[in-house]
């Protein structure tokens, strides 16, 4: 339902409703007056029958009260007054056994009339809904009474002049009102639709333009010169009108960044050795790009209006899994799929296969989910994880060996020093140049000395692989430690979580790196403390925490700990902590650390878990 549609339902509704209530209240009104009026006519008759009654028995004084109001003249009377009143139904005369000796009906003479509920309660106390009820009965039997006494013996009224009246019958009088009302609420009702079919016409106009702007912008026909001509803005409408045209114009220019932006962003693809598809809510191909060819033997310009059971036929398991992952909404990545290549197709006969739901695409009329499938070469990921492993490996080793340079500089400046201390003795005829001999020929040695270590460290390491717990390489390196630790008070907690996971590992290179680590953790606390051994598995790694309550690692330092022959100690050597790095790295692992003055450092040691 259209918004000009429900303001006009509303505005009727509305209108009916205030004639609703205008015309109850008038009705209300009405209702109250007609019984009031009937009230008064009522306590009139009672009053005028009382009065001619007590006249009939004064002139008749010498002959019984019965026969006294049996006058054909009195009879006569009353009927006439009750006349007067539509909704007063009878008048008559009883004794205080409610016998009647007097009646507007001569009929009833000698019937017994009990009491009628007091009319008077009704009309000024009874809620208008009472009322209203009785008035719609229609057989109605509800009768009330005003009443007036006559005479008195031995403190006794006589006789009791009783008006009955029946409240039913005030309904005719009420009936040219309720039909009055009816006819203006139904004027009322039709000339509110029409005022407001105007109004709405009217109002709306401006709206309707302003629409027919915004879907000129959206299907990309905007064109301001036919705004530049228009009206100035007198009104909200014609304000936000012009504000929506300085929209579309700037979206009109955004057009032509976003046209260049998807051209480059298109090209970009085009390098990738992945094929990117990109699939509507219909599941129609609107996008392609990357090594299409690579994997369909066909070019991408022929794919236009291509669905997806069109390029992965659901026969085929690529197509299954993409037919499934539609259907079910649920997301695939990097699955190992077989497939069965064209005859100009030079991808490889199994492809990763990788879809995603996509809740909305830029630049797509249609609003709603999309799928993005993607295809990528297994061979090619593995030729980028061989380069990323061997960069990461000599960034490792320039990493390590990055402290060397220092060592064999201090040497050689040495010697360098010396040998000219020498040249010059010689050159004054000195020939005592035998300290400075013996410091060259050290020097050498340390140079030599260091230049093997260095050698050492980077000869290739046959490893011998096997499996091994991580729960018992724990152990045995906790059962090492725990001497040189109790020696110095020094609390050891071990807490696993790994369970029993396995890796793939020298055992005898990663004990010694841990132990590498366990010994500097140890020698950080001379005064005792806690070292913590923590283990854990995450996905396809295994994890070794050890960490430590010593002083921590100050931040200037951080970024040399691994580095050959760096060490903070009086008599460190500083190649365990490197020897440590490369053997991790052997292992295809990571080792980190996190430190923080004062509280102490953790090293953490990552192992790929073995394939089972």
């Amino acid at each position: 339902m259209t918004f000009q549609a429900k303001l006009t339902l509303g505005s009727v509704g509305l209108v009916s409703l205030m004639v609703a209530v205008v015309s109850a209240v008038d009705l209300g009104n009405e209702m109250q007056r007609q019984f009031d009026s009937t009230l008064e006519r009522a306590k009139s008759l009672r009053i005028v029958a009382s009065r001619m009654v007590s006249q009939s028995l004064n002139r008749h004084l010498t002959v019984p009260i019965r026969v006294a109001l049996r006058d054909p003249d009195l009879q006569s009377l009353l009927v006439d007054a009750l006349i007067a009143g539509d909704a007063i139904l009878e008048v008559a005369v009883v004794d205080p056994h409610n016998e009647i000796w007097l009646d507007t009906d001569p009929a009833r003479l000698g019937d017994s009339l009990p009491p009628y509920p007091p009319f008077t309660p009704l009309v000024t106390s009874s809620p208008w809904y009472d009322k209203l009820r009785i008035l719609l009965r229609r057989e109605s039997h509800d009768y009330y009474q005003l009443e007036q006494e006559l005479g008195t013996a031995q403190d006794k009224p006589l006789l009791y002049v009783r008006v009955i009246i029946s409240p039913a019958l005030i309904r005719q009088n009420i009936n040219p009102v309720m039909q009055k009302d009816a006819n203006v609420a139904i004027a009322s009702v039709l000339a509110s639709i029409c005022l407001t079919f105007l109004l709405s016409a009217v109002a709306f106009r401006p709206l309707g333009r302003l629409g027919n702007l915004l879907d000129q912008i959206s299907r990309g026909e905007y064109e301001p010169d036919k705004l530049s001509a228009a009206k100035p803005a007198t009104d909200e409408v014609a304000v936000m009108a012009s504000k929506v045209s300085m929209l579309g114009q700037r979206l009109r220019g955004a057009q032509f960044e976003v046209s260049d932006l998807r051209g480059n962003f298109d090209r970009l693809l085009q390098d990738l050795e992945d094929a990117v598809f990109i699939f509507n809510r219909e599941l129609n191909l609107v996008f392609a790009s990357g090594s299409v060819e690579k994997f369909l033997g066909t070019d991408r310009s022929s794919l236009a209006g291509k669905t997806v059971g069109d390029l992965f036929p659901p026969k085929t398991p690529l197509g299954l899994l993409i037919a499934q992952a539609t259907q079910t909404s649920r997301p695939i990545r990097n699955r190992r799929v077989p497939v069965s290549l064209p005859d100009h197709a030079t991808g490889a006969p199994v492809v990763l296969l990788s879809v995603d739901l996509l809740e909305s695409l830029p630049g797509m009329s249609l609003a709603g989910s999309g799928v993005l499938v993607r295809l990528r070469d297994p061979e090619a990921q593995r030729k980028l994880g061989r380069e990323l492993q061997t960069a990461d490996r000599l960034a490792a080793i320039s990493r390590v060996t990055s402290g060397v340079a220092h060592e064999v500089k201090n040497p050689l400046n040495a010697i360098l020093l010396h040998v000219e201390v020498a040249r010059a003795k010689l050159a004054r005829g000195n020939t005592e140049i035998q300290q400075e001999m013996e410091i060259i020929s050290r020097e050498i040695l340390r140079l030599d000395r260091v230049v093997k270590t260095f050698l050492d460290f980077n000869r290739p390491i046959e490893l011998s692989l096997r499996t091994t717990s991580v729960r018992d390489l724990l152990a045995e390196v906790v059962d090492l430690a725990r001497p040189q630790a109790e020696s110095v008070k020094i609390r050891i907690n071990v807490e696993e979580e790994s369970g029993d996971v396995d890796v793939r590992i020298d055992h005898d290179l990663v004990k010694q790196a841990i132990l590498n680590v366990v010994v500097n953790s140890i020698e950080a606390m001379p005064e005792g403390g806690e070292l913590r051994f923590e283990s854990s598995a995450h996905d396809e790694t295994a994890e070794i925490r050890i960490s430590d309550t010593g002083p921590g690692i100050p931040q200037d330092l951080r970024e040399k700990i691994f580095r050959l022959y760096f060490t903070t100690k009086k008599e460190g050597s500083g190649i365990g902590l490197a020897m440590t790095f490369r053997i991790v790295q052997l292992h295809d692992g990571t080792i980190d650390f996190a430190s923080e003055p004062g509280k102490g450092t953790t090293f953490i040691i990552r192992l790929p878990i073995a394939a089972i």
